[in-house]
């Protein structure tokens, strides 16, 4: 059942798709709100290798908008430690994954900065767009 749901410091979109779909579809509604994905982690793969672990496929996609992320390093240079840049798509079952997004918020809230509410209200904007593009 695709859904949506937030939380606290996050919002989640449950799909029904398998992992590698999920991915494809999150990059494309990333990019359709002008998100470029800079990284990739592949924690299943790191994990499987350095501890022998096993777990989901999950992957961290380390998405950035350029003009906004200028614009929250010019309100506060230490905030690219809470840039909402991570997002995060895992499998849930065989044909089903979860795709999560940090709240934009959560950089106003901890750092304290009002300077930094507008631009977290747009990116919170574009995100819910691209995860409702999704669900």
């Amino acid at each position: 059942m695709d859904g949506r749901t937030d939380a606290a410091y996050g919002r989640t979109v449950e799909l029904d798709l398998p992992f590698e779909a999920a991915v494809a579809r999150t990059r494309e509604a990333l990019a359709g709100q002008g998100f470029g994905v800079l990284t990739e982690i592949d924690v299943r793969a790191t994990l499987r290798e350095k501890l022998g672990a096993e777990m989901e496929p999950y992957l961290i996609l380390g998405a950035c908008n350029p003009p906004l992320a200028h614009r929250a390093l010019e309100a506060d240079r230490s905030i690219g430690l809470l840039l909402p840049c991570n997002v995060v798509v895992r499998g849930t079952g065989a044909d089903t994954s979860a795709v999560q997004a940090l709240d934009p918020q959560t950089m106003v809230g901890l750092s304290g900065n009002a300077a930094l509410g507008p631009v977290a209200d747009e990116a919170s904007r574009r995100l819910d767009a691209a995860l409702d593009a999704l669900a």
